[in-house]
């Protein structure tokens, strides 16, 4: 996957993709992550990207020729398949393990940092084919929201985690929050992983993760929780769990 940044801070990204996992996906030509300075496009002397916004008001707008022209330098290093630009933004659709599914399929993404009051609503209108926030709250500028997506989204990329199956499995990915995980000691301060952990009854312990999983997601997010999806194996194990509280 190739992805570019365009943003006023492109030194806040430098740590973020030559460490950890991403670090060793872009080695591996799995990902590519290219930023690009806004002020570079400025046309002005003083290389200013906002301004005042018509009708007054609070605060600056990130001016429409910076962004325009570094949208259009960065479109025009593809050929005819446009890759999708998303605009980080708290009017943004929510980022979900969904949502980050389907857009790691994409073989591309343009990712476009705001600032200050937010950006001319001419390019949105123009260049950008979704919005994303990642909550329900605002941030100074859109380079966090920006490394939470590309994070997000890179790790599903077949080939990026050492195993397919932890995918499968985390929190989230099923609809349900992950099982608690324990390693060594199995004895720490007088607190004991759960023998059925150290059994090695693979079908016990599948039968405890899966319980614990549903235990998780009705004490912390019952909201998650869709019984009517659920098999009936499930609603078992649900049925003993609320039998104990």
């Amino acid at each position: 996957m190739k992805i570019d940044v365009l943003t006023l801070f492109p030194e806040m990204f430098e740590t973020f993709r030559t460490s950890s996992i991403l670090s060793r996906a872009v080695a591996n030509n799995m990902v590519s992550i290219q930023t690009h300075n806004i002020r570079d496009f400025a046309a002005n002397k003083h290389k200013n990207t906002d301004d005042y916004p018509y009708g007054g008001g609070a605060g600056m707008v990130m001016m429409v020729q910076p962004l325009s022209d570094a949208i259009k330098h960065v479109l025009a290093g593809y050929g005819e398949e446009k890759p999708k630009v998303i605009y980080l933004s708290p009017q943004g659709k929510v980022l979900t393990q969904s949502l980050a599914q389907q857009l790691s399929k994409e073989p591309a993404l343009i990712l476009l940092c705001g600032h200050y009051e937010g950006i001319d609503q001419r390019i949105i209108d123009r260049y950008v084919d979704m919005e994303i926030s990642i909550g329900d709250y605002v941030l100074t500028g859109g380079e966090l929201p920006a490394m939470v997506l590309i994070d997000c989204v890179t790790r599903l990329i077949p080939g990026v985690l050492g195993s397919s199956q932890s995918i499968l499995e985390e929190s989230h990915s099923a609809g349900l929050l992950e099982y608690p995980q324990y390693t060594r000691p199995a004895v720490y301060d007088g607190d004991a992983v759960p023998e059925v952990l150290l059994s090695g009854n693979h079908k016990e312990i599948e039968r405890w993760r899966r319980q614990q999983s549903l235990k998780n997601t009705l004490l912390k997010r019952p909201d998650l929780l869709n019984r009517d999806a659920l098999s009936d194996e499930d609603l078992k194990l649900l049925k003993e769990l609320e039998d104990t509280f």
